[in-house]
């Protein structure tokens, strides 16, 4: 009886049809047809779709699961139920999907719930250079985390400064498949964060590391090994830093046109029409050092005598483009609980442009002055632009610029 079984069971496997699974070397234009591939997974891998094959064969797939989950917050509905994913299907071996199938029991929309890849930030003091790296670097990657096609979760662990709590750290971004980037000054405690990582498979980089080498090298001494704030390091509050307290202090005072007698004692002076950015960039420029005064350009109000009796070489003119600026100014009216009629004349179009071509006659009339484009840049592009020409003027270093507005 056995025996009959087996010879039954060996004779049913080769009358079944087994998918086809399409050859390496074969073209993703020429996807295989519907007749190859299993009834039940077509809908799931959805290879019927040329394009559909292109993106998959090319892109990781993470992005495909992330795509989906896009599609799933917009609304769009999807093509299959949601369904555990079969790891040993040969239709997903053939759309490069095995490598990184979910464990047993758990659901790809289970996956997608989380939200994106985690990047771990660890430093044994405030993280601060940690956290702007990874976000200047993550500026390179703004085509895929706008439309967050490619979500990415940051998380900052400062102060790790004893063994077992790096441990615990990278123990967790091991679970969570987190990416781990630290910047630690204690030698010890960067080698262990390295043979950890290597250990548990973690990704890492080290952002400190190779640069304190670097300079260790270039000027013959070796680094302390101390971060900021350790009990063996003197860390006294230097003139530098007094020197922002009290730029930080004056730009306060002098926000919004506030004591224009005091005009001649700022560093950098900045005259613009309402919502072009005076105020966040002066705040910005202030926690570096610098006393910064902003005087506001409106139609039918006087500018202040001072304006035009400091240096000019310090005074930047703001402009923006006017549908730009209509926009915000709209949303800021809205903010202000203004009613329509109230806010016409602040944020209707001809009175926009008439107040920028107010300000460009000014701008004109004083052609010393640089004049800044801020549509569209961050206060940190606006910052750098700024600070360019104050330091090119007061070095007398002769660039040729090819417009005077920037």
């Amino acid at each position: 009886m056995l025996s009959s079984s087996v010879l039954s069971l060996k004779i049913s496997i080769p009358n079944q049809n087994p998918p086809t699974i399409p050859e390496s070397n074969s073209s993703p234009s020429s996807p295989p047809t519907p007749s190859s591939l299993p009834t039940s997974n077509q809908s799931e891998t959805s290879l019927s779709d040329p394009e559909n094959q292109i993106r998959k064969s090319r892109a990781s797939p993470r992005l495909y699961q992330w795509s989906r989950a896009r599609a799933i917050r917009s609304g769009r509905r999807l093509d299959r139920p949601a369904q555990r994913v079969d790891t040993g299907s040969p239709v997903q071996m053939a759309a490069g999907l095995l490598s990184t199938s979910p464990p047993e029991g758990v659901e790809v929309e289970d996956e997608i719930a989380v939200g994106g890849k985690c990047i771990y930030m660890v430093s044994d003091g405030t993280g601060w250079t940690a956290e702007h790296s990874v976000n200047a670097a993550l500026g390179q990657f703004e085509h895929c985390l706008v439309d967050r096609a490619c979500a990415v979760n940051t998380h900052l662990f400062s102060g790790v400064d004893n063994h077992e709590r790096l441990m615990e750290v990278i123990k967790q971004a091991a679970k969570e498949g987190a990416l781990l980037v630290y910047t630690l000054a204690d030698p010890y405690m960067a080698e262990s964060a390295r043979q950890a990582c290597r250990h548990w498979g973690v990704p890492s980089t080290d952002i400190l590391g190779p640069i304190t080498e670097a300079i260790a090298s270039h000027l013959g001494v070796s680094p302390s090994g101390l971060p900021r704030g350790a009990p063996g390091r003197s860390y006294g509050l230097t003139d530098e830093y007094f020197k922002r307290i009290d730029a930080i202090e004056f730009t306060i005072k002098q926000d919004d046109g506030a004591l224009p007698q005091n005009l001649h004692k700022a560093d950098i002076v900045l005259a613009g029409v309402s919502r072009t950015g005076k105020t966040p960039l002066s705040i910005y420029l202030a926690q570096k050092g610098y006393k910064v005064a902003n005087v506001p350009i409106v139609m039918g109000v006087e500018l202040p005598k001072t304006l035009f009796e400091v240096d000019p070489e310090k005074v930047f003119g703001m402009t923006i483009n006017p549908v730009v600026l209509q926009t915000i100014r709209r949303a800021r009216a809205k903010a202000l609980g203004f009613k329509k009629e109230a806010r016409s004349n602040y944020s209707e179009m001809d009175h926009v442009r008439e107040e920028l071509e107010f300000a460009g006659k000014i701008f004109a009339q004083n052609p010393v002055w640089p004049v800044i484009e801020v549509t569209g840049k961050a206060i940190e592009e606006i910052a750098a632009v700024v600070l360019r020409l104050y330091h090119d003027r007061k070095q007398r270093c002769s660039m040729p610029r090819i417009s005077k507005r920037y």
